[in-house]
């Protein structure tokens, strides 16, 4: 029987799969109840398991049933398991049972991929070397792979490369997008809370304008990017939050810049952050007024190595279905995060 046939009668089972966890999700660090549905079913097939790395992460180790020169070898598969604080608004049966979570991300569905993947190869063992089963927690913004990693991850199970998916309702059906180099941006997030000095609206003069001051600093940031970096490389620097103020009559003594940076380069992050501290520190310092900034680096860029993405390619143009292999394409702005998260309510990265 060929891998599409055995996966064909799997299909049914991974359909129940994940609508069992969209309807029970989990956010960052809690997947309690699907970790331990994972693990189960890995054991069940007989598939070695050691939970808890990061948490809440499980890891699987499957090895080959053939001895060649790369009986050594060793790849990881990953997917990651948690799901988004916000409301899901659909009707359907297997909709969330959880208010205020939802799996907006699609990652029910990676846990079930890796899953049949795992089942198939458990049962199969056609290969030599040995494949291991990463299953994340905290992918949103909480950094559950980190965690994993502080955790021992590769130097208890080495890997000679890693290999994972993420699911593009932006791309029509039997599209795979597999791009060499930087794939997703990094993104950093900061806040940055500007202090003056209070006055009534009529005497402005008599107090330091935060107000004033942060729309200078947002002219000055919006205008970083264009002006500070090479056009030839990308950075994105975006406002999300404003706060100050509770009277219409009194000017702030305190008004609070919420946001998030975006870069593709790690030499660009480092010289965007520079930049957006000197920006920030110097404005508010011109107008009188003084900055606290916390800039916090979460993610860095998903850089694809040639050969791995070359691989990849090559297989998933052998996937029955697949019709187009898109190999030459921008980077994915939003940092690992698909249309469907993104065009919600909440900024899960």
């Amino acid at each position: 029987m060929s891998p599409r046939e055995l996966l064909d009668q799997l299909h049914p089972d991974m359909i129940a799969w994940r609508q069992d966890f969209h309807a029970h999700p989990e956010i960052g660090f809690e997947e309690e109840r699907t970790s331990q549905l994972v693990a189960e079913r890995l054991e069940q097939w007989g598939v070695e398991v050691h939970r808890h790395l990061g948490g809440t992460g499980v890891v699987g180790v499957i090895r080959g049933r053939h001895q060649s020169a790369g009986s050594n070898r060793a790849i990881g598969l990953r997917a990651d398991m948690d799901a988004l604080p916000m409301q899901e608004n659909n009707g359907f049966a297997h909709r969330s049972q959880i208010e205020g979570r939802m799996h907006a991300c699609g990652h029910d569905g990676h846990t079930t991929m890796l899953l049949g993947a795992a089942k198939y190869l458990a049962e199969t063992r056609n290969f030599a070397g040995t494949v291991h089963l990463i299953f994340q927690p905290a992918e949103e913004g909480l950094a559950g792979a980190k965690a994993m990693l502080d955790d021992g991850l590769f130097e208890r199970f080495p890997c000679d490369a890693v290999y994972a998916i993420h699911n593009s309702p932006d791309l029509p059906l039997g599209t795979v997008k597999a791009l060499t180099g930087t794939t997703m941006a990094a993104i950093d997030y900061f806040t940055v809370v500007l202090r003056g000095r209070s006055a009534h609206a009529a005497h402005p003069h008599q107090g330091i304008d935060t107000v004033a001051i942060a729309a200078q600093v947002i002219g000055a940031l919006n205008a970083l990017p264009s002006r500070q970096i090479n056009a030839l490389e990308s950075a994105i620097v975006s406002i999300g939050q404003i706060h100050g103020g509770t009277s219409d009559i009194v000017i702030p003594e305190t008004v609070e810049l919420r946001g998030s940076v975006r870069t593709l380069k790690p030499e660009v992050r480092d010289r965007v952050e520079m930049l957006f501290r000197r920006t920030v520190a110097l404005t508010a310092e011109a107008q009188g007024g003084t900055a606290e900034i916390d800039y916090r680096r979460a993610y860095p860029a998903t850089i694809n190595t040639p050969e791995e993405t070359a691989r990849a390619a090559a297989c998933a143009a052998g996937v029955p279905g697949v019709s187009h292999v898109l190999r030459e394409e921008i980077p994915f702005w939003p940092a690992r995060i698909s249309r469907s998260c993104w065009s919600g309510a909440a900024e899960p990265i």
